[in-house]
């Protein structure tokens, strides 16, 4: 073939621009190039998800484990701080046991056992606990159980608290034990 010097486009006719000395043919050239990598590009992206999905997966299940595992630790050692700041009271009662069984002088026994109450509901109370007050209040079923009814000593008294037979506690403001109580008819 013979070039022609003019570039026009009647002069190219001839030609075939798509070949090369090489390789015989057009073939080469119309293939499609992008498709391929593109292809393998989607495929490593979606092999990179899969990788990432997994990992967070098992990431979640290691979470939830050692979860579970905390919360059961938190409640089997839930009271062990009330039961340490206890054993110093229970060795208190254990001295005043002592104390009862060598002596004779009662008013030292009664003073010795005050002292023992005394550190026992300063300690609850630091740890939140309260007596709820209840003789002489309205009765009120979310905070006390009727265990009887008497006859009012007074008219004021009626539907009034008239005897504590078994004091409530709150702990943090929260009702632990509901007082039994005798309301007054």
């Amino acid at each position: 073939m013979k070039a022609n010097p003019t570039n026009t486009p009647e002069s190219n006719i001839g030609i075939d621009i798509n070949t090369d000395e090489n390789q015989s043919g057009t073939s080469h050239l119309n293939e499609p190039v992008g498709e391929e990598s593109d292809l393998e590009k989607l495929k490593g992206e979606l092999e990179e998800s899969k990788d990432k999905y997994l990992r967070k997966v098992a990431e979640f299940d290691n979470f939830k484990r050692r979860s579970a595992k905390e919360r059961i630790e938190l409640i089997q050692t839930a009271g062990r701080d009330v039961i340490t700041d206890m054993l110093d009271v229970l060795d208190d009662c254990d001295r005043a046991q002592k104390q009862l069984d060598a002596s004779d002088d009662a008013k030292a026994i009664k003073e010795g056992v005050m002292l023992v109450f005394t550190k026992l509901r300063n300690t609850l109370q630091s740890k939140g606990v309260k007596a709820m007050d209840t003789v002489g209040q309205e009765f009120n079923a979310d905070l006390h159980e009727a265990v009887t009814e008497i006859t009012a000593p007074s008219e004021e008294m009626k539907g009034k608290i008239i005897d504590e037979v078994m004091k409530g506690y709150y702990l943090n403001d929260k009702i632990i034990r509901h007082a039994k109580v005798v309301v007054g008819k």
